[in-house]
This record gives C-alpha cells, sequence and structure tokens, in this order.
C-alpha cells in the first residue's frame, strides 16, 4: 500500500528531535525517544508528518485509523474533482 510507505511511524523515524504533535494541547519540540516513550504510554503510535520541516513534525495518532482518514479524503477529494472535456 502506497499510503502506509508514504510515512514513518514509530522506530522508522530517524531524526533526533522532532515537533509532537498530541491529540489535544500545543504542539512540543522534544527528543524522538521521549515521543516514542510518550506514545507507548499512550496506547497510540508516532507517525512523522512532514519529515522535510526543522525539525520534523511528528503526531500522536493510530496509525491504522490516521490511514483510514487519509485515503477518505482522498476519495473525497476525487469526487469533487471536476472533469473537463473540449468538444471539437
Amino acid at each position: 500500500d502506497k499510503l502506509k510507505q508514504q510515512y514513518r511511524v514509530n522506530e522508522q523515524i530517524r531524526a533526533r528531535e522532532v515537533r509532537v504533535i498530541p491529540e489535544e494541547g500545543d504542539s512540543v519540540v522534544m527528543p524522538s525517544r521521549d515521543a516514542l516513550r510518550m506514545a507507548q504510554q499512550q496506547g497510540v503510535d508516532l507517525v512523522e508528518i512532514s519529515p522535510n520541516a526543522q525539525p520534523p513534525v511528528c503526531r500522536l495518532v493510530d496509525f491504522s485509523k490516521f490511514i483510514y482518514e487519509q485515503k477518505k479524503r482522498k476519495k473525497e477529494l476525487k469526487a469533487k474533482q471536476v472533469k473537463v472535456e473540449v468538444k471539437e
């Protein structure tokens, strides 16, 4: 599945420091080990959302739920897309 391979999860995250966005509250910059430990304590996954940012942005979410929401959003965008046909 391309969508699953697009995101790094938990131990796949290689950055030393990450900006963590929890379910509620403000974002915090912390070492990735601490962020992973926090995710395990809450029973969720640490998902890297924006790997090119400085520091990379991660969210504390259930990965399967996150992938489901992404697929749903992609499907909605495709349904709203307007196809233009040119008559010749």
